[in-house]
C-alpha cells in the first residue's frame, strides 16, 4: 500500500515484531474464544494472534490490505470481514459470543472505536489497543489531572483500564510525529450502572464541556432545583470527581425534584 493511501486512511502501519508479539501477548483471554483484530493492514500483529488458541478474525476497510491478507494467511481467508467497524453490528457477525478487540487504531477513529466498544460492553470482555499516547493517557487518567475528562469517565465506569507502554514513532511506516502508547481495557465484573445511563452520559459530558466551572453553573442546563445546587458536590469542579462520584452526583439528579 502506498504512503499515500496510509496517510489517507489516518493509520500508520506497525513494523516493529517485537512490540507486536507484545501486544498480542497482552490479551488474557479469559470468557471468550474469539478476538477481532480492527485495521489489520498487512498483518503484522494478526500473525502472533494467530499464534494464540482463540479463534483470530480481522475486520479491514482497505482493499489492497484484504487482498494482501487473503494471499499470505491462507487460512484466515473466510474470518476477514471486509466493512468498517463502526458501522457494523457486531452481534450479527458474533451471535451469542463473547469477543475480544485488539488492534493499531487509526488515530482519526480510535476514540469513535472506545465508544463503539462501552456501547457492546456485554459482548466485549477485553479490549488492548494502540492509540496516540495522550489519547491513551487521557482514557487511563484517573480524578485530579488536567487531562482526566469524558472519556476517562465513561470508560472507567465499565472497565479497569491499564496504560502498558510507550511506543516511538519510529517504529511505524509511515512514522507519526507522536508517540504512541497500549492500553489494556478488562471489563468489570459488574458493568451496568446503578443509574440511569443515558443520564450519567449527559452529566458527564455536560459537567466536562465547561470544565473551568463548577458543577453548579456547568450544569444549570439540567433545570435543578435549588435545594439541590446546594449539596456540597456541585461546589466541585468536574476533574475533582472520580467515577463512584460521578454516578453519585448522576443518582443525586435523577431524584431530583425541581
Amino acid at each position: 500500500m502506498s504512503v499515500r493511501a496510509k496517510k489517507h486512511l489516518g493509520q500508520h502501519f506497525l513494523k516493529d515484531e517485537t512490540i507486536a508479539s507484545q501486544i498480542a501477548d497482552s490479551l488474557v483471554g479469559d470468557g471468550y474464544k474469539t478476538v477481532l483484530e480492527i485495521g489489520s493492514g498487512m498483518g503484522i500483529l494478526t500473525k502472533y494472534l494467530l499464534q494464540k488458541s482463540f479463534e483470530t478474525h480481522v475486520i479491514e476497510i482497505d482493499k489492497e490490505s484484504v487482498e494482501y491478507l487473503k494471499a499470505h494467511y491462507l487460512h484466515l481467508a473466510d474470518r476477514i470481514i471486509e466493512a468498517d467497524f463502526l458501522k457494523i453490528n457486531i452481534a450479527e457477525y458474533f451471535p451469542n459470543q463473547q469477543i475480544a478487540i485488539i488492534g493499531n487504531f487509526p488515530y482519526n477513529i480510535s476514540s469513535q472505536i472506545v465508544f463503539k466498544t462501552l456501547a457492546n460492553r456485554h459482548l466485549i470482555p477485553e479490549f488492548s489497543g494502540m492509540f496516540q499516547k495522550e489519547v491513551g493517557q487521557r482514557i487511563a487518567e484517573k480524578e485530579g489531572s488536567k487531562t482526566y475528562g469524558i472519556l476517562s469517565v465513561l470508560t472507567q465506569a465499565f472497565y479497569d483500564v491499564t496504560y502498558l507502554f510507550t511506543v516511538d514513532g519510529s517504529v511505524f511506516d509511515p512514522p507519526p510525529k507522536v508517540q504512541s502508547g497500549v492500553i489494556h481495557l478488562k471489563r468489570k465484573e459488574n458493568y451496568e450502572l446503578p443509574v440511569n445511563e443515558k443520564l450519567f452520559y449527559n452529566v458527564v459530558k455536560t459537567a466536562f464541556n465547561q470544565r473551568r466551572k463548577t458543577l453548579r453553573n456547568s450544569l444549570k442546563s439540567l433545570n435543578l432545583s435549588d435545594k439541590l445546587r446546594e449539596d456540597a458536590i456541585f461546589a466541585l469542579r468536574p476533574e475533582q470527581l472520580s467515577v463512584a462520584r460521578f454516578i453519585e452526583l448522576t443518582a443525586k439528579i435523577e431524584n431530583d425534584t425541581v
